[in-house]
């Protein structure tokens, strides 16, 4: 074979083989009909035998392109194949998004933002990871996840970070004497058994400070790890919370109620990705949606 084939030359091949004339496969490729005679004189020194027999004054694919044919019809639609793929991969239809998460997230505001996010989108699959933040943070250096959600993240020369400070609330059992209230602050806790995250976090340093500067003594009642746990442990009446508002408002209509906290807290979610590796498009589109997902929450705008 005396030059490589081009994709053309097959197409032009094919249009001739169905159409039996040069004048018909023009009108198919939408090319003149010399152009088609120059394609198909070029493939047929490429391969070195004749395309086409004269009958009748139709051409008749000879007995070697017949035999080549179910190759060539593999070779066309595998192109195809990857046209649309390639056109599904530029409009943000296609491609595959590795996600590391807090626990917390897998299970609350994640899924509704990923269910909309595929909805016009067949062709995206997606990984989902949840894991503490020491986790979160190794998996981004090690470029083995697209993105990350996270909080206590403190930088790392090798993790793109955007921070987001989220609202939190005063959540406790729907029917709670709390809901009287406008808004709750240390003063109106001080009797009530307290359900908060690890000592060592950011977020536990910041209520404990906002308890001292009222005076009021923080009634450790049960630690947990994320926000989520809280909000369960509120509805059975084990205790009261200050949670982020993106966890409470999960569990608004599943026997939870919420309040304003004050003064105000914020938690700092941080999302991540690893700087060397270059993110897909339809993982960049993923990340500006879900950073408009928490814009409702995001501290300076109205409650809900």
């Amino acid at each position: 074979m005396s030059q490589t084939l081009r994709i053309r030359q097959l197409e032009a091949l094919m249009a001739v083989s169905t159409n039996g004339s040069v004048t018909a496969a023009a009108t198919d490729l939408g090319i003149s009909q010399p152009a088609v005679s120059r394609l198909l004189s070029d493939l047929e020194k490429s391969l070195g035998f004749q395309l086409f027999d004269r009958r009748e004054g139709r051409l008749v694919p000879s007995q070697e392109v017949r035999y080549l044919q179910p190759s060539v019809e593999r070779v066309l639609e595998l192109m195809k194949q990857i046209s649309d793929v390639s056109q599904d991969i530029t409009q943000r239809k296609a491609g595959h998004i590795r996600i590391a998460c807090l626990p917390g997230f897998a299970t609350s505001h994640l899924p509704n933002v990923i269910a909309k996010f595929l909805e016009h989108r067949p062709g995206v699959t997606m990984t989902i990871e949840p894991d503490r933040p020491e986790r979160i943070l190794e998996w981004m250096i090690g470029e083995q996840y697209d993105f990350g959600i996270t909080d206590s993240f403190n930088g790392h020369p090798a993790v793109e970070s955007r921070d987001i400070d989220v609202r939190t609330v005063c959540v406790f059992p729907t029917g709670h004497e709390l809901e009287e209230l406008c808004e709750v602050s240390p003063t109106d806790l001080a009797n009530a058994k307290i359900i908060h995250t690890r000592r060592d976090s950011d977020f536990f340093g910041k209520l404990s400070k906002a308890f001292q500067s009222a005076n009021v003594k923080l009634n450790s009642h049960i630690e947990v790890r994320q926000f989520t746990a809280a909000c369960e442990l509120a509805v059975k009446g084990v205790g009261i919370s200050v949670v982020s508002e993106l966890d409470a408002v999960q569990y608004a209509d599943n026997g939870l109620s919420y309040r304003p906290f004050k003064p105000l807290l914020s938690h700092t979610l941080s999302l991540v990705r690893p700087i060397l590796k270059q993110p897909s498009l339809v993982t960049l589109e993923f990340i500006e949606q879900f950073q408009e997902s928490l814009a409702p929450f995001k501290v300076g705008k109205l409650h809900h």
